[in-house]
């Protein structure tokens, strides 16, 4: 408490102290910890923005999230979309966790790093994607290909489906490649945060053998 207090000094914050019943009241949905800020509302950003954003010599990196409900997954999955510098994640309106004080903890404060577009039809923003040259890869059980056998080191975007029910159909035809994770137990799927985890870094993986090798190529 005492290095929030002085941080908050440092930044010129007001802090003030109240009992715990006036904390409970500001924050129903998680544990609080004996302390919180307000800030103002995370603002979403357009896909358009995302894109522009991406600096020069960079492939475009998104992810896109097919309904995931669960709030802490969607934080979990910011979180390792900061991690791994994904330039922005694409969420719809319906039927998909919205950015709350529950995903801002859950992500461990990688919300305010991470540009987050809110769509109405994630189908039609695949559509826009593949005019700007972006491939789709999707997640899921039944994909044609394992993940770490399809190239991953241009411009794409991975595209996670609900905790529940995976991949809507629509969105699962526009995909450009569907791909799976190995399964070996009695369990046949993973968490949404952790597969996307997976798929995150193998796009890391292969991008960074990729400049190797052209550094290899060039010299």
């Amino acid at each position: 408490m005492r290095e929030i207090f002085a941080l908050a000094r440092e930044k010129g914050i007001l802090v003030q102290k109240v009992d715990k019943q006036a904390l409970n009241k500001f924050v129903q949905e998680t544990a609080h910890q004996g302390v919180i800020a307000l800030v103002a509302p995370k603002a979403y950003v357009a896909v358009e923005e995302i894109i522009e954003a991406v600096r020069p010599g960079e492939e475009p990196f998104l992810l896109l999230l097919d309904e995931i409900s669960d709030p802490h997954n969607l934080g979990a999955i910011l979180r390792t979309a900061d991690a791994a510098g994904v330039h922005g994640v694409i969420i719809p309106r319906r039927r998909s966790a919205p950015l709350t004080p529950t995903v801002a903890k859950s992500s461990a404060g990688a919300i305010e790093h991470v540009p987050v577009a809110r769509v109405a039809n994630i189908a039609q923003t695949i559509d826009t994607l593949k005019k700007r040259g972006i491939w789709l890869i999707g997640a899921e059980p039944g994909g044609q290909e394992l993940f770490w056998d399809v190239p991953l080191d241009g411009p794409l975007a991975l595209v996670i489906g609900g905790e529940d029910k995976g991949l809507g159909r629509l969105v699962k035809d526009r995909c450009d490649v569907l791909v799976r994770l190995p399964m070996f137990g009695q369990v046949n799927s993973l968490n949404a945060s952790v597969a996307a985890a997976l798929l995150v870094y193998e796009v890391i993986r292969q991008r960074r053998k990729a400049l190797k090798h052209e550094g290899v190529s060039h010299s």
